[in-house]
């Protein structure tokens, strides 16, 4: 075994962690509480597979310590993740200074639990092993930052429960990161839906047509930060990255409980699921290559081929009631977007005096657009009235309006200043987190939020494999 160093841009050559005697002096206690001071928290990267690592490390916190911790089995994935790092700290506008100090080998879990160099560790990669490393990070004492899903499997649920409960007793957090929340358009949605003289109320629904409803697509070929996406193969194996309905829908299910139940304790009972199904995205050996660059499909991909293509059940649908509201999520994957397009979102919430509606296609130029549409029941000038004042004197959000496109339907016109991008909305889920860690304690609806999301995600799963 043994500790590699890594040149980053603009840096020099990074420290080498030891690899006895203990560890670093930087090693951190189990339970050292955090004040929010300059440099405190030390980030542990633990098998990066998966570009949203990266992604949390895309700007600098002053409450994050510049050295970051990376223990990684030897492979492409990590040489992937280093690569990013390199590449935000050696651009021109706003260069990071991140010091990776690297770990590689078959025993990068062990060397992390063993040293425990420091007191986050952020976790984005293969998730057939995710809720292990959860559990295991947990009972180390240490804090975790995970990217969704947190679990695929309704084998593995009961041990994401476990490490919750693990959690609380050590007095360390386990929170996954929903980038979603902080996109400008779903943000306004939620408000608006909460505004009586806007929305009404929020509409039960049917399952033909639901209280509320969410479509996600998303793209295998696509740029991140610039550049051409390189995907694991595993990521194509539903055992090791989970079918669609595990993993995009998670986005969805979680926006759902936010918006509509927003800082409400909710149970697994309040649950029911009604409808779910799966379906494959199939992919040719040249696709493949493109976005991977494979000459050809691994051994484990061999039992999804299908005519010399392969079958990968990314696409999921599932139809709920969530305390008496029915709800519809939609998660598909594509093999490439149309030119100047890329992943979309789709979100309407039906309500008695008005429906609120995001689109994201090409009349929208391809940017998340969210429209006002009154019922044909609902009185026009106060229902106008409420709407201007609702978008015009928004406390949370300045310099919004309206167009008005017929006697009915608005558009809400949001500045470019909170058009901020998916990537960046992993920074800002980073500085919630941080915010989290300060207080020493998550807001008290989060913890049960994510319980009752992956259940939802796992009952969805069990019954479209039917």
């Amino acid at each position: 075994m043994n500790f590699k160093n890594l040149r980053t841009m603009g840096v020099g050559v990074c420290m080498v962690l030891a690899s006895c005697g203990g560890g670093p002096k930087q090693q951190v206690a189990e339970k050292k509480a955090l004040s929010g001071e300059k440099g405190e928290v030390r980030l542990i990267t633990l098998d990066p597979g998966h570009f949203h690592a990266a992604l949390v490390q895309k700007k600098m916190y002053d409450q994050v310590n510049p050295e970051v911790y990376v223990f990684a089995p030897e492979g492409n994935d990590v040489l992937e993740h280093l690569k990013k790092i390199e590449g935000y700290n050696g651009r021109k506008e706003n260069p990071t200074q991140w010091k990776e100090i690297v770990y590689k080998g078959q025993d990068y879990l062990e060397q992390m639990l063993a040293k425990k160099p420091g007191n986050v560790v952020v976790l984005a990669g293969n998730n057939r092993i995710k809720t292990e490393y959860i559990k295991k990070s947990i009972e180390a004492g240490l804090n975790v930052l995970g990217d969704k899903p947190m679990v695929i499997t309704p084998e593995n649920f009961p041990m994401l429960e476990e490490a919750f409960q693990l959690a609380a007793q050590k007095g360390v957090l386990l929170y996954d990161i929903m980038t979603e929340r902080h996109e400008i358009t779903t943000m306004i949605q939620k408000e608006l839906s909460h505004n009586p003289a806007v929305f009404g109320s929020l509409l039960p629904g049917t399952v033909e047509q639901p209280g509320v409803e969410m479509v996600s697509v998303h793209y295998f070929y696509k740029s991140v930060s610039g550049n051409p996406l390189v995907r694991p193969a595993w990521f194509f194996d539903v055992r090791q990255q989970g079918e669609g309905i595990v993993d995009v829908a998670t986005h969805l299910v979680d926006l759902i409980q936010w918006s509509c139940f927003p800082e409400v304790v909710l149970q697994k009972s309040d649950v029911e699921m009604l409808k779910a199904k799966r379906w494959p995205t199939v992919i040719a050996p040249d696709e493949f290559k493109a976005v991977t660059g494979l000459d050809a499909f691994p051994e484990y991909l061999k039992s999804d081929l299908v005519d010399g293509k392969l079958n990968d059940f990314a696409n999921g649908e599932m139809i709920y009631k969530l305390r008496g509201i029915h709800a519809r999520v939609v998660a598909e994957w594509r093999y490439k977007a149309p030119e100047g397009a890329g992943d979309t979102h789709y979100a309407i919430f039906r309500g008695s005096v008005a429906n609120l509606e995001i689109k994201q296609g090409p009349e929208e130029k391809n940017m998340p657009t969210l429209y006002v549409r009154a019922h044909e029941k609902t009185s026009l000038p106060e229902f106008a009235k409420a709407l201007e004042e609702a978008i015009l004197k928004n406390k949370w959000h300045t310099g919004l309006s309206l167009e008005k496109i017929d006697e009915r339907n608005w558009k809400v016109i949001i500045p470019d200043q909170y058009k901020v991008g998916h990537e960046a909305h992993f920074s800002q889920v980073t500085e919630k987190f941080l915010e989290y860690l300060k207080a020493g304690k998550l807001p008290e609806w989060e913890v049960p939020g994510m319980i009752v999301k992956y259940y939802t995600t796992m009952e969805a799963l069990k019954m479209a494999k039917l």
